[in-house]
């Protein structure tokens, strides 16, 4: 799949855990792994909204999109 998700880089930026990052955003542990271990195949608006403002950062921070 052509769009990354960095989700570990700005977790590590921000030094939150997956548990703390779970927490703020509403999700379940398993479900924010799916998407931190790039097997999700869609994310909705309204999570990545989320997981932005936990982390203090941009949708572009997080997804990247890489050609094949």
């Amino acid at each position: 799949m052509p769009i990354m998700i960095h989700l570990d880089e700005m977790m590590s930026r921000k030094k939150m855990s997956l548990n703390e990052l779970s927490d703020r955003v509403g999700i379940t542990l398993s479900n924010l792994s799916i998407i931190k271990n790039q097997k999700a195949k869609a994310i909705r608006l309204t999570t990545l909204d989320a997981i932005c403002r936990a982390l203090e950062c941009q949708p572009g921070d997080i997804l990247k999109f890489k050609e094949s």
